[in-house]
């Protein structure tokens, strides 16, 4: 599948906010979106306002770069969503918390998702004490994740999770630091999912 290659901080700078593609960076002087607060692109400066269009399609690409997953894989997760019981937008939101990528994020053992997605890819962890390559998969409440005994090592695993004691982690889930084992308690509510996005506008532009 293909997947963005590019500088990340051109994401966040096209969205006008900060997504936190690249962890801790995002959060220093270091980070573009603090230093050019305007779009990439020769007329970055020079944008318009957006139409009602414009700010519907702006908030789907949001939520498509912070959870790292192309176009044709977040219909899917719409059309999901849609057919599924409850609010849209909130069951939306769920699905892509419930990605392992994801949720090996959350739980600390990366310090982003795009890492999350390369250790998830590289075997480094198991569900249910079996192992899962697949960042896509849907975990469920219930489901113990944990870092295999060779992996244990890893410095990048072991330096995200200090770094996501200091943070804190979200209440839904549950995390074993010494033992490198998570367990997720509960499906999120969308007030546990700290985004800052309009899910809203996502449902408005995939019904027309």
């Amino acid at each position: 599948m293909a997947r963005y290659t590019e500088a990340l901080c051109r994401l966040c700078r096209r969205e006008g906010e900060k997504l936190f593609l690249k962890g801790n960076r995002c959060m220093t002087e270091k980070c573009s979106v603090e230093r050019r607060k305007y779009a990439p692109g020769q007329h970055g400066q020079n944008r318009g306002k957006l139409s009602d269009y414009g700010m519907q399609l702006r908030e789907k690409q949001k939520v498509r770069r912070i959870y790292g997953v192309m176009e044709r894989q977040f219909r899917n997760y719409f059309e999901k969503a849609a057919k599924s019981k409850g609010i849209t937008g909130e069951v939306l939101l769920q699905l892509l918390e419930r990605r392992l990528d994801n949720i090996v994020y959350r739980m600390g053992f990366a310090i982003n998702r795009r890492e999350a997605r390369q250790l998830v890819k590289h075997n480094h962890f198991l569900v249910n004490a079996k192992r899962v390559n697949i960042p896509s998969f849907l975990v469920k409440a219930g489901d113990v994740i944990e870092v295999r005994e060779k992996s244990k090592g890893l410095s990048t695993i072991t330096e995200s999770l200090t770094i996501a004691e200091q943070k804190g982690m979200p209440d839904w889930v549950e995390v074993d630091v010494q033992n490198m084992k998570g367990k997720v308690l509960r499906i999120p509510s969308r007030e546990e999912i700290a985004l800052p996005v309009q899910e809203q506008l996502i449902v408005e532009l995939y019904s027309k």
